[in-house]
């Protein structure tokens, strides 16, 4: 297959790329259709390397208001409805609901998505449900799954034994939720078990960190120094962070140090938390994410993500990681030109290396995982919400999109 004129990344000039077995094959100007050989022209359109969806909670989506909308808008509410929806839990509900959001994020040109799945429930079901889900679906996504105590790990009864039933069951992860935690010494000692099995059965660590306005929230802290005394850093993610935007400056520059030593990754989640935080405020209120831009100044690894799509957290979303990335951009005040063109890598190759994916981006012998959207260039395709046209997956083409004419009668 022969894509012709196509806009790589942040080039200015278009070229042509073939395709050949599933993986990219050739590039250049001089590249001719063969015989036989399918050609598309791209007429200066952009591609980029296919989106990473971060993280995402699977086994809740499409749940909003079931068994009630959550009037507060906080986590803690949201958290307790929840519970009383896993009550109901099947396997072909979880299955149900999260194909419906997988195939979503798939028509907006994600290939990859980290899933974080409730384990307490003594029946494992939405796992389970997942686990099964993530080898069905294995030709158009990849799956990767973190066994996440949604009620904790020291304060819900029997928490480290589901997570070893979790192990056992096959997940690619482990999560811990320190700030939800009866006590600062439970939470630390969730993250310290978590990590110690990670390490122990080589599985990744991706904790709900500090999701909270409280400034005194500061798992983090254990969870850095942890990971730089393990050396695992790659393999560990702080996801959410929120209370960083409350804590003290000082703290911070003293913090950052511990940061950069443990090379963690993380996760930002705006649409979900410049939801939840700041409920407890009056006025001024917190925007309530982390801090994106001091963390990437610094040289650590930020990634966006949706976190929650129609549940009791946040009852809208459209599986568009563009939309997640358009409000980032806003809230953490990062709008200028620059900025702009080179926000992609929040979706895509930092989400690829958070999530540990080998061989992704274009380029000869790699797979040929790409999306191409509809603009000459991610400034444009980020201000106008320009819609994906492909998705194409080894080689294959997973979504084409006929974008929308508008007739303006004036």
């Amino acid at each position: 297959m022969l894509f012709k004129n196509a806009i790589i990344e942040k080039s200015s000039i278009a070229t042509n790329f073939r395709i050949n077995k599933g993986k990219f094959a050739e590039f250049g100007d001089h590249l001719e259709p063969e015989d036989n050989e399918q050609v598309i022209d791209l007429r200066g359109k952009l591609i980029l390397p296919p989106f990473v969806e971060s993280h995402i909670h699977l086994d809740t989506t499409m749940t909003a208001g079931d068994p009630a909308y959550n009037k507060s808008g906080t986590l803690f509410e949201g958290i307790a409805l929840w519970s009383k929806r896993k009550t109901k839990l099947t396997k072909e509900d979880v299955k149900e609901r999260a194909t419906h959001a997988i195939l979503s994020e798939l028509s907006h040109g994600t290939q990859y998505i980290r899933t974080h799945v409730d384990i307490c429930d003594e029946k494992l079901t939405a796992l389970k449900a997942l686990i099964e889900l993530k080898e069905e679906l294995k030709n158009i996504v990849t799956l990767q799954i973190i066994a996440f105590p949604q009620e904790g790990i020291l304060s819900y009864p029997n928490g480290k034994i589901l997570v070893e039933r979790a192990i056992e069951l096959g997940v690619d992860g482990l999560g811990a939720i320190p700030h939800y935690e009866f006590t600062h010494e439970y939470a630390a000692e969730s993250i310290k078990y978590v990590i110690a099995k990670a390490i122990e059965h080589n599985l990744f660590v991706d904790v709900h960190c500090d999701e909270t306005d409280d400034p005194t929230s500061i798992g983090l802290e254990t969870l850095a120094a942890c990971t730089a005394e393990s050396k695992y850093g790659e393999m560990v993610t702080a996801s959410h962070t929120t209370a960083m935007h409350s804590y003290d400056n000082a703290y911070v520059s003293r913090l950052m140090r511990v940061l950069k030593i443990a090379n963690l990754n993380f996760v930002s989640n705006p649409l979900v938390n410049m939801n939840l935080q700041g409920r407890f405020d009056s006025y001024p209120k917190r925007r309530g994410l982390t801090r994106v831009k001091e963390l990437t100044e610094n040289g650590l690894n930020v990634s966006f993500g949706h976190d929650d799509i129609c549940d009791p957290w946040y009852i809208m979303g459209n599986g568009d990681l563009k939309e997640v990335l358009y409000m980032g951009l806003h809230a953490v005040q990062m709008t200028g030109y620059d900025d702009i063109c080179d926000s992609y890598k929040f979706i895509t190759y930092n989400g690829a290396k958070t999530l540990g994916i080998r061989d992704y981006g274009i380029a000869p012998g790699n797979p040929a995982n790409f999306v191409v959207l509809d603009a000459s260039n991610f400034y444009l395709a980020l201000c106008n919400h320009s819609p994906v046209l492909y998705s194409v997956r080894n080689g294959e083409i997973l979504v084409n999109t006929t974008p929308a004419t508008i007739k303006i009668n004036i």
